[in-house]
């Protein structure tokens, strides 16, 4: 047990190798670069854009769970926690790389010039932060001590993250004149909020570890959502664009970002988020209805 004090409390202790591991050092980096995106940015100037809010989120999101997370491991305090705190670190190291691959192709496309130098830092530090994140879910996979065996870390874990992140750039992509006055675009905004309030729902009660508490099978809930998530996805990733781009074209002088071109993201996002839940469907069904029976 830990160091006591003349009470017999236990004394929280530092613990050194937290932090000069590789994992650790590659934590320090992601903090620093993060921070360095989001300084660059801000001093470069505000810019009135969902997807510029979007890059600060994720520069923010990133330093301070990544702060978080070195601090807690430093003060041995991860060990206290109510989760799986490996499955939670691989699941973040995953969702951090995920958003800074999302802002390093944003930001340059939308917010660099020939002459925006700190616009231009910010897009390169942010490339070597994603390769720092990239780097720690490789190092975490390769691990040979305790691998890492919590929802968060598995393949139908990894797709409940993607489906949930695809979903977050479909909302920042979306403007309430898109959609307004078309029921089939109206039927499509129901489908994103809906599969994205219930896919957290999921992620957050197997990460808490409530699902043996429901008075039912709780995986073949999930296989049900997972079907008509699935199909509701497909419906949408046909009226999406059939309503979007009927009678409309882009127009020649469109400004940046254009709004047009929002429609686009919305569409090719639609696609990748219905291709995901039909992967997660049909892997679903095979574990639950094959593999438990073998």
């Amino acid at each position: 047990s830990g160091p006591t004090d003349s009470s017999g409390a236990a004394m929280v202790h530092v613990d050194l190798h937290s932090v000069t591991q590789p994992v650790g050092i590659m934590r320090i980096m992601a903090a620093i670069l993060t921070c360095m995106c989001f300084i660059l940015v801000a001093t470069a100037g505000y810019v009135s854009s969902p997807y510029w809010a979007w890059c600060m989120f994720t520069w923010c999101f990133c330093f301070f769970f990544t702060l978080c997370i070195l601090i807690l491991e430093f003060t041995t305090l991860s060990t206290k926690v109510p989760f799986a705190w490996d499955d939670f670190t691989a699941a973040f190291a995953m969702l951090a790389g995920l958003l800074c691959l999302s802002a390093s192709i944003i930001y340059p496309i939308f917010f660099t010039c020939s002459i925006c130098h700190r616009a231009i830092g910010a897009s390169v530090v942010s490339w070597v932060c994603f390769a720092v994140y990239a780097g720690e879910v490789v190092i975490t996979r390769l691990r040979p001590s305790g691998q890492t065996s919590g929802f968060l870390s598995t393949l139908p874990g990894i797709m409940k993250m993607l489906e949930t992140f695809f979903a977050c750039l479909i909302f920042m992509s979306l403007e309430t004149g898109q959609y307004s006055g078309s029921p089939g675009l109206q039927w499509c905004i129901a489908v994103y909020s809906l599969c994205f309030i219930f896919a957290l729902l999921i992620s957050l009660l197997t990460l808490g570890q409530l699902t043996l508490r429901f008075p039912f099978s709780f995986d073949k809930l999930v296989i049900v959502y997972n079907v008509l998530a699935a199909v509701m996805y497909t419906t949408a990733m046909v009226i999406w664009p059939l309503y979007s781009f009927r009678n409309n074209k882009r127009p020649s002088n469109c400004g940046s970002p254009c709004p047009w071109d929002k429609l686009l993201v919305v569409t090719f996002m639609t696609i990748f988020n219905a291709i995901v839940y039909m992967l997660d469907s049909i892997y679903s069904v095979r574990l639950v209805f094959c593999v438990s029976r073998e």
